[in-house]
């Protein structure tokens, strides 16, 4: 582990000066703990960031978390890192059982500019908390998305079902209450996904630090950002058609049944006069 990641003068150094003097390897790893995390008034000494909160951790790390329930830790050992989840515990809303993770390598000094190679290590000219961040952004809505995607062909998969009863047979699935539940389920899904992360936002820091561009720029492309977005939201769109048609047509099916019964009380209702006619003709 470096013996300082980050420093004040960081960027001050020239190209191809480490903060050691030789090339130094970091892992960094992206955790999704759960759904969200409340970083209001989540007080430290040493924030080097506010939005999103970003500090030094140990003696030559560094964490950043973010709000839609990600945490990217820097040069951190495993125990560092649960020590680090385990002091947000209380801050972490629906914890997530199977955490969605990514880990990728940087390294530092770059003898070329910042740039991200084909297997994924990333190579920076100095370590730096505001390079930390864009690294940090883009690693975060990668980890956010994947475990979007999984969601979001679950929920396919339970509608799935529905949608191949009523094509094979042409009818509404007698199951009504189960695939309500399954509509609610997938309907709360793309609400989710939707106003959780804004992937074509691009991080606060890049304001200040427009030389950052390119570096955010190839992480973007690195991890295809922007096409999965795009990808996402279209499967979102097709599942609340999905949903949509299906609970349209349960309240359909239901009109026909309400309308057949109110049919039937009217007939029961005349079958009623008439007899009551019958009889009080006979006692006449």
């Amino acid at each position: 582990m470096v013996s300082r990641l980050f420093s004040p003068q960081a960027d001050s150094r020239p190209a191809g000066e480490s903060l050691t003097g030789t090339a130094n390897s970091v892992t960094v790893r992206a955790i999704e703990v759960g759904e969200r995390i409340e970083t209001a008034r989540l007080e430290r000494a040493d924030l080097s960031s506010d939005n999103p909160v970003a500090f030094e951790e140990g003696e030559g790390g560094f964490v950043v978390i973010f709000r839609f329930g990600v945490i990217v830790l820097f040069g951190l050992s495993p125990l560092e890192e649960e020590r680090v989840i385990a002091g947000l515990k209380e801050r972490i809303g629906r914890p997530r059982e199977e955490r969605e993770e990514e880990t990728v390598t940087l390294v530092t000094p770059s003898e070329r500019d910042d740039h991200v190679t084909a297997s994924g290590v990333i190579h920076v000219k100095s370590f730096s908390p505001e390079r930390a961040i864009v690294i940090a952004d883009a690693l975060a809505k990668s980890v956010a998305m994947a475990s979007d995607e999984r969601a979001v062909t679950l929920a396919f998969e339970n509608l799935e079902p529905f949608a191949r009863e009523l094509a094979e047979k042409g009818k509404v699935p007698s199951q009504r209450a189960e695939m309500l539940k399954k509509i609610g389920s997938a309907l709360l899904v793309r609400q989710r996904v939707v106003g959780r992360v804004a992937v074509e936002e691009k991080p606060d820091v890049l304001w200040d630090r427009p030389d950052l561009e390119r570096l955010y720029a190839r992480m973007e492309d690195t991890f295809e950002l922007r096409e999965r977005a795009a990808a996402l939201k279209s499967k979102l769109e097709v599942m609340g058609e999905t949903a949509t048609a299906l609970t349209d047509l349960l309240d359909t099916a239901r009109s026909h049944r309400l309308e057949l019964t109110i049919v039937l009380l009217i007939v029961f209702e005349i079958i009623i006069t008439f007899f009551q006619m019958f009889v009080g003709r006979l006692t006449h």
